[in-house]
């Protein structure tokens, strides 16, 4: 089990329990005369501290909302004190606990603060890219990770030059969201024929970017490949599985074909447009867009079939 997840279940624990909570004043007033060397201090967990009876939404709730209020802001080139393991698993945990529907208030808010100094901006964002953003994390969220680009592409605390890089990876991050339609491509099958991902007709469309000479990708196409909800769903014509080569050696992607499933679309991108005009953020591959029957995006950017089965599930019970 990661640590991460280990955490946040203390966490939820302790604020069940209603253990003692720290002293904000007091932690705030050590922060100005305590010395810290690099890389030792740790952030205080926030315990909500109350008398009253609190349902667990209520609890959950109340510990975001001052989540970081022992962080200290106020630190500029100070902030290198603190312990980044300890912050890292500190926004894994925050970022689990937070509502979706308040994530883009939340977030962004999270970053206004962080503007009280360049090096406070820049630590946090730091941390907000590991969590948030980078290809491995389990937890890379777009839609949590766009009000982080928001701030940063706009602050005044850095110059125009360096706002161009979070401004590419917002744009990139607007396109193909949860809910929206996806963007249409088109790709060569092995036949030489052309086809576009908007006139495939399903319930369910699994897009996949995958590379031949990816073990993750090989690794992909086996577990997509031996699920039972998905290859129901693909004998009875409800599902499509589009797997799409974006790179520009055809001919690995020819040797390859037939380790393909024969019941999937099997394509490339000839000329990279989908890379070169940026349709889809192919950073890391493989990657899993699900979407519905007009192409709406379910699942944006993932690697993992059983969230791929549940979403169909869940979409499914929802229109019983």
């Amino acid at each position: 089990m990661r640590r991460s997840t280990i955490a946040l279940f203390s966490l939820i624990a302790a604020v069940g329990c209603g253990t003692a909570t720290t002293n904000n004043s007091q932690e705030a007033a050590d922060s100005q005369t305590t010395y810290y060397a690099p890389g030792t201090r740790r952030m205080e967990r926030n315990v909500v501290n109350t008398n009253e009876p609190l349902t667990p939404q209520q609890l959950r709730r109340q510990t975001v909302d001052g989540y970081w209020d022992n962080f200290d802001f106020d630190a500029d080139t100070a902030v290198i004190a603190y312990d980044t393991l300890d912050i890292f698993y500190a926004m894994a945990d925050y970022v689990q606990l937070i509502e979706p529907e308040r994530a883009d208030s939340l977030m962004e808010s999270l970053m206004r603060r962080a503007e009280s100094s360049r090096p406070v901006l820049d630590y946090l964002a730091n941390i907000c890219r590991m969590v948030l953003h980078d290809p491995n994390s389990p937890l890379r969220n777009d839609e949590y990770y766009i009000p982080v680009l928001r701030v940063l592409s706009s602050s005044p605390l850095m110059d125009e030059y360096e706002r161009l890089a979070p401004a590419y990876d917002l744009e990139l991050a607007l396109k193909n969201r949860i809910g929206n339609k996806a963007n249409d491509i088109t790709f060569t099958l092995a036949n030489g024929r052309r086809e576009r991902l908007h006139n495939i007709e399903a319930d369910y469309t699994l897009l996949m970017f995958n590379n031949p000479d990816c073990a993750m990708c090989s690794q992909l196409i086996s577990d997509v490949g031996s699920s039972p909800l998905l290859n129901e769903y693909l004998e009875n014509g409800r599902l499509r599985i589009v797997a799409i080569y974006p790179d520009a050696d055809i001919e690995v992607w020819r040797n390859y074909q037939s380790s393909m499933p024969i019941a999937w679309i099997s394509g490339y991108d000839a000329g990279q447009i989908i890379s070169r005009d940026r349709l889809y953020d192919l950073k890391a591959i493989p990657s899993l867009y699900l979407l519905d029957s007009d192409k709406r995006v379910l699942v944006k950017d993932g690697s993992d079939v059983a969230l791929i089965e549940h979403v169909i599930a869940t979409t499914e019970a929802q229109h019983e």
